[in-house]
């Protein structure tokens, strides 16, 4: 939306096209208390409302839910979906990331049972119940937080011997009560029709905990297959390759945010990462003698 909104303010006709609902897992923060301008922190989903509408004041169309299906990246650049082909001298791919899977067994069975990946989305369904939290990072972390204002007891579970959140996040835990496993290994997510509890190893001895709901927050996997199957190099994890003004290995194309292979991923740096990406674009499409090989 950052790009969506600098390529419309300088006057270019723009299209976002959005499988789901626009602002990717923004929607799914609690709360950020990390993006410049907001003292007392915002709601993720606040945050992308607020971008959203900016982004259409500014003379941005957005088509969602529409999902792109093919890419086609030669002279023209074109994007295909069920509803229609689309066509444009430059493209931003900005397609986010989506949750990295755990692994263990019982995780795919009880998806939606008990195994979630959203603390946002699913929490209030385990009001004033026992649940566990799989992840050491600021997301798993936050969702902790999240959390402990509505179950009884939450426990995080990681498999490091030290949390990677930022400092006041993992300080804020213990003041909430939150209890933390660490050295563990999740082997195996219990339960029949519902998560009952979690099997694990902890400091390489076996442990049974007993809980009803698991938010697994270990990471994100890029959305890339699209650029992938076009052309667009990226690197070994999936990421796309950008180069410091955000431009891929072929012409007319950028991405930004989470998609790249840029080391940091936060809303600030993918604010960044859209507007050099519109830019860009911008210069790409009205001053092509300086813009292009």
């Amino acid at each position: 939306m950052a790009a969506g909104l600098y390529a419309a303010r300088s006057g270019l006709k723009t299209l976002i096209v959005e499988a789901k609902i626009p602002g990717g897992l923004l929607l799914e923060a609690p709360r950020i208390e990390n993006y410049p301008g907001f003292l007392e922190g915002i709601a993720g989903q606040e945050l992308a409302s607020r971008m959203m509408r900016q982004c259409q004041s500014a003379g941005a169309e957005l088509r969602y839910p529409e999902e792109a299906l093919e890419l086609q990246l030669g002279e023209a650049k074109r994007v295909r979906t069920a509803e229609g082909l689309y066509e444009g001298e430059a493209i931003i791919l900005a397609m986010g990331t989506r949750h990295r899977r755990l692994g263990a067994p019982g995780e795919e069975r009880l998806r939606g049972r008990g195994v979630s990946y959203c603390a946002l989305c699913d929490g209030p369904l385990f009001k004033d119940r026992r649940v566990a939290v799989v992840g050491g990072g600021n997301t798993a972390v936050s969702e902790a937080l999240y959390l402990a204002d509505i179950a009884s007891e939450v426990i995080l579970i990681h498999r490091r011997q030290s949390l990677r959140a930022e400092r006041v996040l993992v300080e804020a835990l213990e003041k909430r009560g939150v209890r933390l496993i660490l050295n563990a290994v999740v082997e195996e997510i219990v339960g029949g029709e519902e998560v009952e509890g979690l099997r694990l190893r902890v400091d390489d001895r076996p442990l049974e905990l007993e809980v009803e709901a698991v938010f697994i927050s270990v990471g994100q996997q890029p959305n890339s297959e699209l650029a992938r199957e076009a052309g667009v190099e990226v690197d070994g994890g999936g990421y796309i390759i950008v180069d410091e003004r955000q431009r891929t290995n072929i012409q007319g194309v950028y991405a930004a945010g989470d998609i790249t292979n840029r080391p940091y991923k936060q809303v600030g740096t993918a604010v960044a990462q859209g507007i050099t990406a519109a830019l860009e674009a911008y210069g790409y499409i009205r001053r092509p003698y300086y813009y292009r090989e």
